[in-house]
């Protein structure tokens, strides 16, 4: 007798298992790859100057915190003064220490900064580190696990989070004791050493603040820590009174891709359409978008001198480098001027409009950094820091190269090939 044919059951379940992997990477890759908010896709006017009271009022409501009186900044330049000062700040913590983190590599520099943490937490200090996951090559380091046995608290931000896996922390914060600040742009890693000039490390600038806007720091911290480690930090060991510092007014604004995912994008556009002379820009990873572009280009047209300081050769990113430059033309024929950074690595992230606005912080004028990520950025309404600043800007251009259209055009075929490829990619870098 012939036996029934067996029905199928493994077949069938190895379709259904087959379509609901299919699905569930769908979903992870419409999730991390696709946006999700509406983005600001119409040019934006201003009929107003940067630094006027309506510039100031605008940016301090629809960036969120206001612009605060009585602070002073402290402009930190490359490893050589970004370290001693973060690690003399951490050292005379007697409170807490909030520190968060996105390049943090194995060396010297971490070592320094673990040594530093460890001892302040056996002290009796609070400590709170957050380190993105991308970012490190070292979370289960030595160092690292000394850190978490001296009793701070470390975190890692979206660690193993498939859904958010493309979504990172890139803002650098540090505060000591609510009281002292820095933000800026500066890894914890050997490579951020030395004095801006030396081939294959670092060229970049950091800030240490003081007054009322360093409870803006910590806010921004604490948004994160909250969504990391659910727990709210609070009362006056992170957010004392602060008296007055200086005379500086400034803000510390945030963006983050779950929300406000456009606000960096946003304060790069308005202060950009409300310069009415001079627009300098240094950034490490410059690929605007078609509205960032043409309203660079727009305030070219209108009479507004426009400077910007790229990376050259020495570069860790070349399909970042190659890609940007396709970005450049329509800023060539309208009157821009270009310079390439010669002698390092530059990772610099500040903007001057005006002589009187500057901006600085983690934010890199691309689209990983004005949608993607978590940024934080320092704005700052006062013309003597402007000033100190177009003399750094100035001395960052003495040591670039400047790039004309016809240079532009001669560069050569390889990196025209890469560009033109890389463009399909854009909203990832």
């Amino acid at each position: 007798m012939k036996r029934r044919p067996e029905i199928c059951e493994p077949s069938w379940k190895k379709v259904w298992g087959t379509a609901a992997l299919s699905s569930a990477v769908a979903v992870l890759i419409v999730r991390n790859f696709f946006e999700t908010e509406k983005k600001i896709r119409h040019p934006i006017r201003a009929d107003y100057a940067a630094g006027d009271d309506t510039f100031v009022r605008t940016m301090g409501q629809l960036l969120g915190p206001p612009l605060v009186e009585g602070n002073s900044v402290t402009i930190l330049q490359n490893g050589d003064e970004i370290f001693p000062a973060m690690l003399e700040g951490i050292r005379s913590a007697t409170q807490t220490i909030t520190f968060e983190n996105f390049l943090l590599k194995e060396g010297r520099v971490w070592k320094q900064f673990a040594t530093a943490l460890e001892e302040r937490a056996r002290a009796g200090v609070k400590v709170h580190f957050l380190q993105d996951a991308f970012g490190s090559n070292c979370l289960r380091g030595e160092d690292m696990k000394r850190l978490r046995r001296s009793g701070a608290e470390v975190e890692i931000f979206r660690f193993y989070q498939l859904s958010q896996m493309n979504f990172r922390t890139h803002r650098k914060l540090l505060t000591i004791d609510g009281r002292i600040g820095f933000i800026g742009g500066a890894g914890i890693a050997d490579a951020w050493s030395g004095d801006g000039k030396t081939h294959g490390l670092w060229r970049d600038s950091h800030y240490r603040l003081e007054g009322p806007v360093v409870a803006q720091v910590q806010q921004a911290f604490t948004e994160n820590w909250m969504e990391t480690r659910a727990v709210v930090l609070h009362g006056d060991d992170y957010f004392p009174k602060l008296e007055e510092s200086g005379a500086v007014k400034a803000q510390v604004f945030r963006s983050a891709a779950t929300e406000g995912a456009d606000s960096a994008r946003m304060m790069l556009l308005l202060s950009i359409a409300a310069a009415r002379r001079h627009i300098r820009i240094a950034n490490a990873y410059f690929i605007p978008d078609d509205l960032c572009l043409d309203t660079l280009v727009h305030a070219c047209h209108r009479g507004v001198k426009v400077e910007i300081i790229t990376p050259g050769p020495d570069i860790d990113a070349h399909l970042v480098r190659s890609v940007g430059k396709m970005r450049w033309p329509k800023l060539l024929k309208a009157g821009a001027h270009f310079y390439e950074y010669q002698p390092a690595r530059f990772h610099c992230k500040y903007m001057i409009i005006d002589d009187c606005w500057s901006s600085v912080g983690s934010a890199n004028l691309d689209n990983r950094s004005l949608r993607l990520n978590e940024e934080a950025n320092l704005n700052v309404l006062d013309e003597g820091f402007a000033a100190q600043h177009i003399r750094i800007f100035e001395e960052d251009k003495s040591r670039s190269r400047r790039i004309t259209l016809a240079d532009w055009r001669r560069r050569p075929l390889e990196e025209k090939i890469k560009g033109a490829a890389g463009l399909a990619f854009r909203s990832q870098l």
